[in-house]
């Protein structure tokens, strides 16, 4: 066979490779291996085939030709990658398939009426961790939540897992990146440093006090470990999951801790309790296949590379020793394939293998089991908590799992007794035990705005740490961009403007101060209600004169003018009226009412806000509110005419507005560019004299353009007679004509 017959044979074997036609390229590199001598190319050749047959489902065959290849050249990593993500592959499709299968089991089971429990073990895991609605645990270490830092999204994390997060993708990039969100995907540049929440970190200190304590014997014994002093640090976590016997962090710290001091069948037992209680976390499988490495039992460490292969396709370390432990097993130390490697071709998928091990158990001590577990009670008379180093934690906890995998959140189930009681219960709630530990101590002062001293609402965290109800942090802002509480700088903060409520803490009041909840949301209610009604005290800007349809933009700096635009855009108006200073009285009791169509904000706070004119007023009560002035109004509108002095008002309307065209033109070409770039061009003349009650916006532009003093122009806007209007222009007009002759 030519070489060109050869390349071409080649690459149509690589051709159905790629659009999955396994058998084709399979046969066609068993056919060019025939007829090649070369070693080399022999090899190259003899992987592609066992390649081809893995992913056709010949794993028999392709392990056959593996150790084939492996006669001639010990396979290298490289080498056996296609394997590798073929084998990981095969489990997580597995894996897919029990999950929608055990769907739709679990769906007819609950066919008439009953809530369709979440399926897969890592939902349950996440449920004994502190997860569901109120998302007690961390998203990224799925452990509860220790030194809570809050995102500027609003979500939080453990301080530790950020700052790990951010040592990895600094290896990849050395630029400053942005910190990006396991839940929302949100990134912001904010943080520099990641500071506790202050209020929610002592909220669960006091709430939560065992797995508290769990989390900062955890963080003890990682000081010690790092110090290598082994055994105290081993120490430290047998009391930490004493408190928290249902942490798969604690379990998987703990197995690598044994590892170090060589105690192995432990290390083996802890990182199996990880995980059971986190089936799919690949690092508790990546210590339960350490420890089996270190016992010797490599087959079964390769499944366990595997599978957290299947879990987190990029991980690393079980790349590498996958490959490593491949290797070993097809390397030619005898003529035949180890009797266990065809084996792979059944390896059980995450969920098997938790079902397998549980299984195992009885389900006899339900109860017992349930109240001990959670807060390393006893679980018997006289029976000591052991942590899991004996059968007895682990079939305690196990049979936690059961129950609670079992357990159906609308089922009502029956006692020994023969009650019936309901078994729904909160997706937060670990066990009853766990509940029992905070309910008596929870204070609704525990959750109190600093500023003020009532219960949060709107709870936002500054990046800085504290904690405030959003309304207050904005107005203390308006005044000083640093927090109200340790002075430091905000003003990128205040720049940005992502004020995200901070979830958990907005959970945990709407949940635990449902009353307190509900009351502070009605006077938050009744202040919008009163905000968005613009007849009644109508905040007031008072500055400068403003007419309907003209745009009049804003800067806005003083504090209590912040306050007035901000609940203005909140309660959804978008509306204010602008008025006149007058010294005796504050205001003029004539203006007009602004809506706001955008605001520009600035790094210390100013903002520039875009405002057009809509409706007249004339005040019938001044008053202020919170700093700046407001008032009840009343609107004004124009007095439509009809018959013969509609046709008169129609001869003057036309008259006045040709004097003003003449006028306009008469500008100079910077003055006419000046005043189109802040009101626009001049208004066409429209064809009904009387649109609406405002009447012709032309009308408006001019009286807003022609260099009168506001006391001058404020009479025009009180005027409800357009004819009146309109020959009080034609006056102005006259007068800027004759003094124009005369200079």
């Amino acid at each position: 066979m030519g070489s060109t017959e050869r390349e071409s044979m080649l690459q149509l074997a690589a051709e159905a490779f790629h659009s999955r036609n396994f058998d084709l390229a399979a046969d066609i590199y068993q056919c060019q291996l025939a007829s090649l001598g070369d070693r080399g190319g022999r090899l190259e050749l003899l992987l592609k085939q066992a390649d081809a047959l893995a992913f056709g489902g010949n794993l028999a065959e392709a392990f056959d030709v593996y150790r084939q290849a492996a006669e001639i050249e010990r396979l290298r990593p490289a080498h056996l990658a296609r394997l590798v993500e073929y084998l990981s592959g095969s489990i997580r499709r597995q894996d897919w398939v029990e999950v929608e299968e055990d769907t739709e089991e679990r769906s007819r089971d609950t066919a008439g009426g009953g809530e369709v429990e979440a399926a897969g073990a890592g939902a349950l895991a996440g449920a004994l961790a502190g997860a569901g609605d109120l998302e007690l645990s961390c998203r990224i270490c799925q452990s509860f939540l220790f030194e809570p830092v809050t995102l500027p999204c609003g979500h939080c994390f453990c301080r530790t897992c950020l700052e790990k997060e951010k040592e990895k993708e600094k290896e990849k990039e050395k630029e400053r990146l942005p910190v990006v969100c396991r839940v929302c995907r949100g990134s912001s540049t904010l943080l520099r440093s990641y500071r506790v929440n202050v209020v929610l970190s002592s909220l669960l200190a006091k709430w939560f006090p065992s797995p508290h304590q769990a989390g900062r014997l955890r963080r003890e014994g990682n000081g010690l470990y790092a110090e290598k002093r082994t055994e105290e640090a081993l120490e430290k976590y047998d009391r930490a999951i004493s408190m928290a016997p249902l942490d798969h962090i604690l379990f998987s710290n703990r197995s690598q801790i044994h590892s170090s001091l060589r105690h192995y069948e432990k290390a083996l037992l802890d990182a199996e309790m990880a995980c059971r209680l986190m089936p799919h976390w690949s690092k508790g499988h990546v210590r339960r296949a350490q420890a089996l490495v270190s016992l010797g039992r490599m087959e079964e460490a390769l499944r366990e590379f595997l599978v957290c292969l299947s879990i987190e396709p990029d991980c690393r370390l079980a790349k590498t020793e996958a490959h490593k432990l491949l290797s070993d097993l097809l390397a030619p130390v005898s003529d035949q394939v180890h009797e266990h490697i065809s084996d792979f071709c059944g390896v059980p998928s995450v969920r098997a293998l938790i079902k397998s091990s549980i299984n195992t158990y009885s389900s006899k001590a339900f109860s017992d089991s349930l109240l001990s577990s959670e807060v390393g009670l006893p679980s018997g008379p006289g029976k000591k908590s052991e942590g899991c180093e004996g059968e007895a934690e682990t079939r305690r906890v196990d049979t936690c799992l059961i129950l609670k995998r079992k357990r159906r959140s609308t089922v009502e189930e029956v006692d020994q007794g023969g009650t019936e009681r309901s078994s729904k219960r909160s997706k937060f709630e670990p066990s009853d035990s766990l509940s029992c530990e905070f309910t008596d101590i929870m204070d609704p002062t525990d959750l109190d705005c600093s500023l003020c001293m009532r219960l949060f609402y709107e709870p936002v965290t500054t990046p800085c740490g504290h904690t405030f109800c959003l309304k207050c942090l904005e107005r203390c802002l308006d005044h000083n961009s640093k927090c109200p509480l340790c002075k430091e700088a905000l003003s990128e903060y205040l720049a940005q403007r992502q004020y995200c409520k901070t979830v958990l803490m907005e959970k945990l009041i709407a949940m635990y101060f449902p009353t307190e909840f509900k009351e502070r949301q009605k006077i938050h209610l009744e202040e919008m209600a009163e905000f968005s009604n613009l007849n009644k005290k109508v905040p007031i800007f008072v500055c400068t004169m403003a007419f309907p349809t003209v745009p009049c933009p804003l800067h806005i700096f003083e504090p209590c003018y912040r306050l007035m635009i901000r609940r203005c855009m909140e309660a959804g108006t978008k509306c204010f009226g602008m008025c006149l200073a007058d010294n005796l009285k504050g205001f003029a009791d004539y203006g007009c009412l602004l809506e706001i169509r955008d605001v520009k904000f600035f790094s210390d706070g100013r903002s520039v806000v875009n405002t057009i004119g809509r409706r007249r007023f004339r005040v019938v009560q001044h008053s202020e509110r919170d700093g700046y002035q407001t008032a009840d109004i009343e609107y004004l509108e124009d007095v439509m005419v009809e018959g013969v002095a509609e046709r008169e008002l129609r001869s003057l309307h036309d008259t006045v507005y040709d004097q003003a065209l003449v006028w306009i033109n008469s500008l100079k070409s910077e003055q006419k560019q000046r005043i189109e770039g802040h009101f626009g061009p001049m208004p066409r003349k429209d064809t009904e004299i009387q649109p609406g009650p405002n009447g012709p916006s032309w009308c408006w532009w001019l009286l807003a353009v022609l260099p009168l003093d506001g006391r001058a122009q404020l009479p025009f806007l009180a005027l409800t007679s357009l004819k009146d209007r309109l020959s009080g222009i034609r006056k102005v007009l006259l007068f800027m004509a004759h003094s124009t002759r005369h200079r």
